[in-house]
């Protein structure tokens, strides 16, 4: 049996092994067994981390803004957790012809589509669904079946397509385009669901027309003549031209024509005029105080453009082209203004009194 200096000596060590004893039982009750997933890829792991964060360091997993943890980070660890870890992908999405851009978490075709909604019965895919979506993302395009209406040759016909364009939807629905046949929309446009497409069955032809080409006219001052006074120095003549049309017939109605050439048969000639700028005189001595009006209206009936059956004689009082520029009038009476008329009128009465008008001149004195 030990003394008492014996136990004096083995009580310190006695007394360190048991602290030894108790810091380890500390020790291993701290370690916990977690199952940690990240990207789909599992593993089990023993770590003395307090909370998720803890761990996710330790394990050097630095999270980005379009990154998700489950159960978040913050959150106390405790044996047996399991903690899911799945980082963001950029992902080019084309989606029934409309592009846009999105961050997503699954790590394959299949699950961001089911991630995103949508649907992929009778879809079409660029890629193949099992394909892995890489951290740096990738382009997808994704057209859904839709149902297209075509009304073609009196007919109607439903089909549920996957078609890029309408000219692919119109080939699916056995429907042929000849020719210059067309669709009520874009062919290259992109078929929406529930869409209702005409198909318009087009024959072209060419129409060729001669049409005239109005002529222009030019007025020129002439100081030489009275005011009023028109003579024409070149009368104008339309031109004509050759226009080729495109005519179209639309499901058996023909449209407008379209003008597709022109060409030049013969140029216009330029109507060209002189206009008179030179004031009448006020009186003519001799002649004045008389019924001019009267006589007029027996000559022509006041037209100063009236011209009589035989052609020679013309204007307010029918006078001759020779008689008209013996008095200093130019071209031919009828063009010259009434004013003009009336003057030169007066003129030849004080030559040669009411003779020039043997049954209207006694109008001159009523």
């Amino acid at each position: 049996m030990p003394g008492p200096a014996d136990l004096r000596r083995l009580l310190p060590r006695a007394l360190v092994l048991a602290f030894l004893a108790g810091g380890t039982c500390a020790f291993v009750s701290d370690d916990k067994e977690v199952r940690l997933r990240v990207d789909g890829e599992p593993r089990t792991l023993h770590t003395y981390a307090d909370d998720v964060d803890e761990l996710l360091d330790d394990e050097g997993l630095r999270l980005g803004p379009h990154d998700v943890v489950d159960p978040v980070p913050g959150g106390s660890l405790t044996h047996g957790d399991e903690i899911t870890v799945r980082h963001g992908r950029p992902l080019a999405l084309t989606l029934d012809g409309r592009s846009r851009r999105a961050w997503v978490t699954e790590n394959t075709v299949e699950g961001v589509l089911r991630e995103l909604g949508v649907r992929t019965d009778g879809a079409y895919l660029s890629l193949p669904p099992r394909t892995p979506v890489p951290r740096g993302g990738l382009a997808l395009e994704v057209r859904t079946e839709r149902a297209v209406t075509f009304l073609s040759d009196g007919r109607e016909r439903t089909v549920r397509t996957n078609a890029a364009t309408v000219r692919e939807a119109v080939e699916a629905a056995g429907i042929v385009l000849r020719g210059l046949d067309t669709t009520s929309v874009d062919p290259e446009s992109f078929p929406r669901d529930g869409q209702t497409v005409t198909v318009m069955r087009i024959t072209g032809s060419r129409e060729t027309r001669e049409e005239p080409v109005p002529y222009r006219t030019v007025e020129r001052e002439d100081p030489g003549l009275f005011r009023g006074t028109e003579v024409i120095d070149r009368y104008g003549k339309p031109g004509v031209k050759r226009v080729t049309y495109a005519v179209r017939t639309v499901n058996g109605v023909r449209q407008k024509p379209k003008a597709v050439r022109t060409e030049t048969v013969r140029e216009p000639v330029t109507h060209v005029v002189r206009t008179g700028t030179r004031p009448l005189p006020a009186r003519v001595p001799g002649a004045e105080g008389l019924n001019w009006t009267a006589m007029a209206r027996c000559e022509s009936g006041g037209r100063p453009d009236a011209v009589d059956v035989s052609g020679r004689l013309g204007g307010l009082y029918q006078l001759s082209t020779g008689t008209w520029h013996r008095l200093g009038g130019t071209g031919r009476p009828q063009h010259a203004s009434a004013a003009e008329q009336t003057y030169r009128a007066k003129k030849l009465y004080v030559r040669r009194g009411a003779a020039p008008w043997p049954e209207c001149g006694r109008k001159l004195h009523e």
